[in-house]
């Protein structure tokens, strides 16, 4: 058997792609259902909420997508599994783990983290609100940043919602869809557009309130989804993004999620 290194490199996708293991359709099915999955976890909560009379519902679910996302990973880790199997590898190959260079990753993680997330999301953050709202510090609609939840669900959200959120993002944009694209298109630039695209979308369907919110989260995460996609390509391998996004997304609940 190939080692994990090996078996998602550019060469073993475009082999499996030549012999007709990974349908045509499969890398825009994956990145588009991401959305799709969180707009459905999103309305069936919402369903819920109405069913058990909870009190602007409309406004409170802003509140819940750390804990009703991960019914959007659950669905995107089934379809990745179902796709994966039918190029005859595994879910965890696409991470390419490696017990040796595990040291060095969690580094480079560390570093993604500290020389990337901040400079892309507050600046892409400032520009968005200048672009959007014409100024800074405009006023966002309730529960769009700064959560209260339970603490059952404040705990959940810190403790099991940001290392399953991260991982199957990676996956999903850098791991699976990025590849595959690479190979079918032979275009770079299309293949990172593709994928940037769909990677920065998610976001704006992420405590959904009005359509200029929704624009305005589209363009503050579109500089971090463009710079992390192109570093991917130079760096090629997931472990350390898996890493640094989970700084990021810990980083978001710790700071941004409390008891209400």
């Amino acid at each position: 058997m190939n080692e994990p290194l090996t078996i998602n490199s550019q060469e073993a996708v475009q082999s499996r792609l030549e012999q007709g293991l990974i349908p045509r359709y499969a890398p825009l099915l994956v990145i588009a259902s991401r959305s799709i999955f969180i707009l459905l976890a999103q309305g069936l909560v919402y369903l819920l909420f109405l069913q058990l009379k909870v009190p602007n519902a409309s406004v409170v679910i802003r509140n819940w997508w750390t804990v009703y996302g991960s019914l959007a990973d659950l669905g995107c880790l089934g379809l990745m599994i179902w796709l994966t199997r039918r190029e005859g590898i595994r879910l965890l190959d696409l991470i390419g783990l490696v017990k040796s260079k595990l040291k060095k990753e969690i580094l480079l993680g560390l570093g993604l983290f500290v020389a990337i997330a901040p400079i892309t999301i507050i600046g892409g953050g400032m520009l968005a609100q200048l672009i959007v709202y014409g100024k800074l510090n405009p006023e966002f609609p309730e529960y769009t940043f700064f959560k209260t939840l339970p603490l059952w669900a404040v705990l959940y959200s810190r403790i099991l919602w940001w290392p399953l959120w991260s991982v199957t993002e990676e996956m999903t944009y850098n791991g699976y869809a990025l590849p595959r694209l690479l190979a079918m298109t032979k275009s770079r630039w299309i293949s990172v557009a593709i994928v940037t695209f769909f990677f920065t979308i998610q976001h704006s369907f992420l405590s959904l309130a009005t359509f200029q919110h929704a624009f305005y989260g589209f363009l503050s995460f579109l500089p971090l989804c463009i710079v992390w996609v192109l570093v991917y390509l130079r760096i090629r391998r997931l472990p350390p993004f898996i890493v640094g996004h989970w700084l990021m997304d810990l980083s978001n609940v710790l700071f941004l999620v409390q008891v209400g």
